[in-house]
Formats: C-alpha cells, structure tokens, sequence
C-alpha cells in the first residue's frame, strides 16, 4: 500500500504547516494587537509556548473575531496606503487639461467630432 503511505505522509506534511501557520499567525497577532497590555501579551505567548494544542484553540475561540477584525483593518489602511501612493505617483490631470487635450486630438484629426463630444460628456461627468 504505498500509494495509501505517501497519502498519509503528505496529509501529515499539510497539517504540519497549517499548524506552524496558524501558530505564526496567532504569534503575529498577539503582538500587533493594540487592546492587550504587555502582560496579556506575556501570557498568552506563555499559554501558546507551553500548551501550544489548547492554547491555539482557547486563543482562537476569546480571540477569533477581534483577530479577523485587526486583519481586515490592516488590509483596509494597507489598500489605502496603495491607492494614495498610485494616486499620488501617477498625478491628477484636470478635467480643463483633459478637455484641452482632447480639442487637440480632434483638432489634430484623431477624433471625430462625434467621438469627441462623446469623451467630453465622460470628462464632465467625473
């Protein structure tokens, strides 16, 4: 039954580093969790470290929902931050430079007047 062994092997290897990821995560958690005091912080790294099992599972049961909490604020102000920096990065043109630019292309003969009239309205819309 070699087959059923290796399934058994690679069932063990994926359950070992689901729990070093959890236990990762709950580490990271516990430390960027502003509402604990240094000492809570202390023993709940002490609960984890020396009864890792019920420990991961008590912390996870008091503190599940505030964990999901912290991380979807973190990944808001992270989605923020990136919006902002590309913001700022590729610049804001002005409705009055983008219609500026427009006339031109029209003028030019890139665009027609119906084309033109067309990204003009989508200019004053935004």
């Amino acid at each position: 039954m070699p087959l059923l062994d290796l399934f058994w092997s690679m069932l063990w290897l994926f359950l070992w580093i689901v729990w070093f990821w959890l236990l990762i995560s709950i580490f990271a958690d516990i430390f960027r969790s502003e509402d604990l005091s240094g000492w809570g912080k202390a023993l709940w790294v002490a609960f984890t470290v020396f009864l890792p099992y019920l420990g991961v599972f008590v912390y996870l049961i008091a503190r599940g929902q505030s964990m999901h909490e912290r991380a979807q604020r973190q990944a808001a102000q992270a989605d923020q931050a990136t919006r902002a920096y590309i913001k700022d990065v590729a610049g804001q043109v002005s409705s009055s430079e983008e219609l500026a630019r427009l006339a031109q292309l029209r003028d030019a003969g890139t665009l027609s007047e119906e084309e033109f009239r067309a990204q003009k309205a989508k200019v004053l819309a935004a």
